[in-house]
């Protein structure tokens, strides 16, 4: 098949949105797909380029973009016009089976007026910011006129993916009340390897009970209730390492120090990708006080490398983590539960052993090439349905994505 991936953001470009599509995009290719990504550009980055013989990345000069990591709302509203502007021209240079868009906005308009040009089917996949965040004042979900959007996209793709039941309920809620969802298609990961490291290596001891973290230190990630967690358990011997760095940095570091923790609790900033593995490997727990995610594929991370996960019971993760198996799972904003949780994974070493088993062979159900082979799955049989794999010698499938 020849696939066209929209998507703003692509790396080195943007965050984990980007990521999560360059990993599907990569094992699709190493089936034998051609596939083609239209994203956002930038002034360090050539307009078109070409990795291996299955890849082609087009970036679009957006207006505005003032850095690599952060996407600025001017270059988010210009990526409509001006990629729809540049798919164009791509669809005079090539044809596609099939258009798949990730996140609503802004790649699926952009996704849907080059499927309708192309008379292809146009695959919509939600990804969980652009659908619902509850910490956010701007969130599409308060929004009247994205709301509105995003009933159009959703009711007008081909095919939708949400990769959790959460994000899907949330859609069905504030978008299209009463419409059934069917194409629930799990994010994925690279399997990991074990590295060679030691707490030595970063400076930690041998008697410290490591606890990890990770992400943009946002309101949403609620880092201020993991830290008084640490204070709750009232150990010297504990550790909690925090990788990321965001807006909300002094004040939760200001609230260690008011706790009398700041010696329990490391802010390490943004760190190399290799340093976070080895750190997440260290780790004894990996724990959230997150107030929602989409689907947690940090989690997932953790969990491949045999490391338990204490969560809040709201977000996407709770179709994967369960109580006593994967760690723990707390209502939400129970501090006092989620302490619990941890002191037990903390105090009971044959617990955190069965657990550590247990999150690191259910981490295989979400390794990239089952995800990608989803998508495959429901490429084939929407293409096999329109009848342009007749014509362009792709072929069809019936089979069904299921969920994990």
């Amino acid at each position: 098949m020849r696939i066209l991936a929209v998507n703003y953001e692509y790396p080195p470009l943007g965050g984990g949105g980007g990521v999560i599509l360059k990993d599907i995009v990569e094992e699709l290719a190493s089936r034998g797909h051609e596939m083609t990504v239209l994203t956002s550009g930038f002034e360090t980055l050539k307009p078109v380029e070409q990795f291996g013989d299955n890849i082609e990345v087009h970036r679009v000069p957006v207006w505005m973009r003032k850095e690599l990591p952060t996407a600025t709302m001017p270059s988010m509203l210009s990526f409509w016009p001006l990629g729809v502007k540049y798919g164009r021209k791509l669809l005079k240079q090539k044809q596609f089976d099939i258009v798949n868009s990730h996140f609503m906005v802004p790649s699926g308009p952009v996704g849907q007026k080059l499927a309708d040009l192309a008379g292809i089917p146009h695959v919509l996949s939600f990804h969980g910011g652009d659908i619902y965040d509850p910490t956010k004042k701007n969130s599409p979900h308060r929004r009247w006129i994205l709301r509105r959007l995003g009933r159009k996209l959703l009711l007008g793709a081909t095919a939708t993916i949400g990769p959790s039941h959460d994000i899907m309920n949330n859609a069905r809620k504030y978008y299209v009340p009463g419409h059934e969802f069917e194409n629930h298609i799990p994010l994925g990961i690279k399997p990991t390897t074990p590295m060679q490291t030691s707490r030595s290596e970063f400076g930690i001891g041998e008697d410290r009970f490591i606890m990890i973290t990770t992400g943009r230190l946002v309101e949403r990630k609620k880092v201020g209730d993991m830290i008084r967690v640490v204070a709750k358990m009232d150990d010297s011997r504990d550790l909690l390492i925090v990788l990321g760095a965001g807006p909300k940095m002094g004040e939760w570091k200001a609230l260690a120090r008011e706790l009398g923790v700041s010696d329990r609790v490391d802010f390490r900033g943004h760190v190399s990708h290799e340093d976070k593995c080895k750190l997440t490997q260290l780790a004894d727990a990996y724990t959230s006080t997150s107030t929602h995610e989409g689907f947690g594929l940090v989690f997932v991370e953790a969990m491949d490398r045999g490391v338990p996960v204490v969560s809040f019971d709201r977000g996407g993760h709770v179709d994967y983590l369960v109580d006593g198996e994967t760690g723990g799972v707390a209502p939400l904003g129970d501090i006092d539960a989620f302490a619990e949780r941890v002191m037990k994974l903390k105090n009971d070493d044959a617990f955190r052993a069965k657990c550590a088993a247990h999150v690191k062979e259910k981490a295989k159900l979400y390794h990239i090439g089952v995800c990608a082979g989803r998508y495959e799955a429901l490429f084939k049989r929407l293409v096999g349905e329109t009848g342009s794999g007749e014509s362009n010698g792709s072929g069809g499938d019936n089979s069904q994505s299921q969920a994990a």
